[in-house]
């Protein structure tokens, strides 16, 4: 535990709920069914889930879901198309960043757009992760913007 109560979790664990949030929110978006399904299936049929951080994978899914037309109203500012337009793994990646850059802010915002462009290049198309770096990069000026004017001072 640490000074603030919350459980300690390896970086490794984090970055296993990462992508297995993608792949979640691909079979989310590609299914249909309810978020709870999707989290019930995944824990019961993905051993991947065995060494990740699960509680971080259920928050961040079901903060998602919730935050849903917030997220992609704040992502289609910055687009250069429709939000529906979107490859459903860019889609998915992008959501995360979004929401990880506002609701987890004792992550800093270049470690949110490292990962993201980690995921995208492990799951999306050749190029797709420059387009998810930029697009996360400007989210982050915007959603970040208190914390980039420190890191400038």
């Amino acid at each position: 535990m640490s000074k603030d109560g919350k459980k300690r979790t390896s970086v490794s664990a984090r970055v296993r709920a990462r992508r297995s949030v993608v792949q979640a929110l691909y079979q989310w978006n590609m299914s249909g069914n309810d978020m709870r399904t999707v989290i019930r299936e995944f824990e019961l049929d993905r051993t991947e889930l065995n060494r990740a951080d699960i509680d971080y994978f259920r928050e961040i899914l079901k903060g998602i879901e919730v935050q849903k037309d917030d997220i992609e109203a704040e992502l289609q500012e910055l687009l250069d198309r429709p939000f529906a337009e979107l490859d459903t793994v860019e889609k998915s990646i992008l959501c995360l960043g979004v929401y990880e850059l506002k609701n987890q802010l004792e992550i800093p915002w270049r470690v949110v757009l490292n990962e993201a462009i980690e995921l995208a290049k492990m799951f999306g198309a050749e190029q797709s992760h420059k387009y998810v770096n930029g697009i996360l990069d400007k989210a982050a000026r915007r959603i970040r913007a208190v914390e980039l004017a420190n890191k400038a001072s």
